[in-house]
């Protein structure tokens, strides 16, 4: 049950339009260099509200988001639900680091259950997907480590691992290194009586299993087929079709295509039959819902599953609470209550939700408390993203989306407007600075029109990313001071989120607005928003929540 919203303060009065959350996602805050293509674009707007508004630094990386430690960089799930949440609350990667550490991840029935299910006179194989990598967004491969040691210390004789090569939130090119440890580690533990531990098939997660919110079916049709079917490229080692990858010049590990590993006899070695268990390794649920629908679902209706598998699926996480996805998991994450939309709609404040499909779910399942049925006084809208390649197409859909934005302030009809902008993240994940640039130039084209439309309105504007990438487009050596260089004397290209500071500007027209931006908090972080929207709107934030990011002033103290 939400908490009923109060008055933040009597001499203040709320704006006339809507307050309008514009989150530009990826776009970090770093000095000026050859690899910055948000200090590389021209942004006349975004520069201008930066230097003529109230404005302040907000951490989105590490423990200001609920990761485990500093060293974790920020992203799109955990930036959105803190935002929507106004407090910091622990990760899937902190809940599951700490249920390995205490032993609680295996201490439950659903645990239990795969054990049954492959031990004894029966026993099925164990097969173990996810995305193989340390870069802690959406696995990791120690959690993947603690799951093989496990299995083989409850006896389970046979483990087909599925891994999904990942060059996105980790250095493109940087297969090899994390399959030849989960090599090593896969023969000490088939060198023990009656073991039985390979890799079965994989791909690249922009290619094999890894999509989101129904964009490419077609990926997972992909990975099912190879993962579930033993349908695919056939190579005799998951090093063989990265190295057959990479001799054709993949761009990045992401794009390696789906693989199925087969004996001399072109056998595959892995696919998964009836009386199996199947465990989604993956904590971050945005990009493992549509593997679990397939396995779980009766009705499907994406793609052809040819044989549906007798199985036990099992997710790390459940991945969508509202639809009970999958049915059997790990570990629960706590329910998050109260957030800010929550709040909003139990008090009879209309919101506005969009963002084209790529991010559509940040600004709706995720800013919901990982809900996926709207709020009732909360109006959702999605704008196709139309298949469109983000490097060859860096302004995406921005502007259509700025169009919705429009005309919802003009509508009249919300009192809270949510925006976010794809194109800092999207095309920042692809490694092109030329493309990078040109993408933060959509954004802040974007961004230009819907100022304008709220100063009309009378509204106020509230601009902010939810965690760094584009400002970070090479890899830097801090050893030798410079850019790291390939074998022909090429910069690196970067992919991965950053560990930067995120803009935050409140542009209010009104003089005097009625509130002073607070300075004195020791590490401001996307925690503190909500509280601040509601202050906006004129309401008091919940006790729990982190403080807000204005205070009251008198009426001659200015917003900056």
């Amino acid at each position: 049950m939400s908490t009923e919203l109060g008055l933040w303060q009597e001499r203040y009065t709320p704006p006339a339009g809507p307050v309008v959350l514009v989150i530009m996602d990826g776009i970090g805050l770093a000095p000026p260099n050859d690899g910055n293509a948000v200090s590389q674009a021209d942004i006349p707007t975004l520069r201008r509200l930066w230097r003529e508004n109230a404005s302040l630094q907000l951490a989105a990386h590490g423990t200001a988001v609920g990761l485990p430690t500093d060293k974790d960089m920020g992203n799109s799930e955990v930036g959105h639900t803190i935002l929507g949440a106004g407090r910091v609350l622990p990760q899937g990667a902190s809940l599951v680091q700490k249920a390995i550490a205490d032993g609680t991840l295996f201490g439950g029935a659903t645990w239990q259950q795969v054990v049954d299910k492959c031990t004894g006179s029966e026993a099925g194989t164990l097969h173990l997907i996810g995305l193989l990598s340390d870069g802690n967004v959406h696995s990791h491969i120690d959690h993947l480590f603690a799951l093989l040691r496990q299995a083989d210390a409850a006896g389970i004789a046979r483990v087909r691992v599925h891994p999904l090569l990942d060059g996105r939130d980790v250095e493109p090119h940087s297969a090899l290194r994390y399959l030849d440890r989960l090599e090593t580690l896969l023969a000490e533990l088939s060198s023990g009586a009656d073991r039985d531990y390979r890799i079965a098939s994989g791909g690249g997660r922009m290619r094999t299993t890894m999509d989101r919110y129904w964009e490419r079916p077609d990926v997972v049709e992909a990975g099912w087929n190879a993962h579930v079917h033993g349908v695919g490229l056939q190579v005799p080692s998951a090093r063989a079709a990265v190295e057959r990858a990479y001799a054709n010049k993949v761009a990045s590990d992401q794009q390696i295509p789906p693989f199925v590993v087969a004996d001399a006899a072109g056998t595959p070695v892995g696919a998964i039959e009836d009386g199996d268990a199947v465990l989604l390794f993956n904590f971050r649920g945005d990009r493992a819902i549509e593997l679990s629908a397939a396995f779980e679902h009766e009705h499907f209706d994406f793609f052809e599953r040819g044989r549906r598998p007798d199985v036990l699926f099992v997710g790390m996480l459940q991945y969508d609470g509202d639809l009970g996805l999958p049915r059997h998991c790990l570990l629960v994450p706590p329910a998050i209550g109260n957030t800010m939309v929550e709040l909003l709609s139990d008090a009879g404040v209309p919101s506005y939700h969009v963002a084209e499909s790529s991010k559509f779910g940040h600004v709706t399942y995720y800013l919901f408390g990982m809900r996926s049925r709207p709020f009732a006084r909360a109006k959702v809208h999605e704008v196709s993203s139309g298949g469109l390649e983000p490097d060859e197409h860096p302004e995406m859909k921005a502007a259509e989306v700025a169009d919705d934005v429009i005309a919802a302030v003009d509508s009249g009809e919300y009192r809270f407007i949510v925006v976010n902008f794809a194109n800092g993240d999207m095309v920042g994940h692809t490694g092109s600075l030329p493309a990078a640039v040109k993408a933060v130039e959509a954004v802040d084209a974007a961004i230009t029109r819907i100022h304008d439309a709220v100063r009309s309105s009378a509204g106020v504007l509230v601009v902010t990313a939810d965690h760094g990438n584009a400002e970070e487009m090479l890899q830097w050596s801090a050893k030798s001071a410079a850019f790291k260089q390939d074998a022909d004397g090429n910069p690196i290209a970067k992919t991965s989120h950053t560990l930067n500071l995120v803009p935050f500007v409140i542009v209010d027209e009104r003089q005097p607005p009625g509130y002073a931006v607070r300075r004195d908090l020791a590490r401001p972080g996307l925690a503190n928003i909500a509280s601040t929207v509601l202050n906006l709107l004129g309401y008091a934030a919940p006790a729990q929540y982190d403080p807000s990011l204005i205070r009251p002033a008198p009426e001659q103290t200015d917003a900056g």
